[in-house]
Order: C-alpha cells, then structure tokens, then sequence
C-alpha cells in the first residue's frame, strides 16, 4: 500500500527506525517537525523513484506534500495512467 510505504520511508530513513514514533495518513508532516526541509527533498527523491514521477517545481507546495494522504493523491494524478 502506498501509504504504508511512504510511512515506513519516513520512519526508518527520516527518523532512523524510531520504533515509538507512530504516523498517521492525515498528519501535518511540516507542521510537526516530524519531517524537516532536507527530509522533505529526500522524502519528494523516494516518491519519484517509487512511483516512477518527476516531481516539478511548481508541484512542490505544502498542499501537495504536507500530509501523507495528501502524498498519495498527488502521486495518483501525476502518475501517466492515472
């Protein structure tokens, strides 16, 4: 599941396998500290190689990437069939 990937990403790359931290689809990543700026473009890196995307510029917004489901609905329309 595309959710559960982009979570496990954030835990055990961002935050080293971290075993009591515990995130949630629709948590503000940004607004609380769990994923800084350069976790940020390291997390958008894991999202284009994943997914087979390219991630442009002007798609790089907190509406876009503050939330994991909001992730996961970005990748769906920018995704070539979906």
């Amino acid at each position: 599941m595309l959710e559960q990937r982009i979570i496990n990403y954030i835990l055990e790359e961002l935050h080293g396998g971290q075993s009591d931290l515990k995130i949630l689809p629709e948590d503000d990543l940004l607004g609380s500290g769990l994923v800084e700026s350069m976790g940020m473009m390291r997390l958008i890196q894991f999202i284009e190689d994943d997914n087979g995307i390219k991630v442009s510029p002007q798609d790089m917004t907190i509406e876009n990437f503050m939330t994991v489901a909001a992730m996961v609905d970005y990748i769906g329309r920018s995704k070539p069939n979906g």
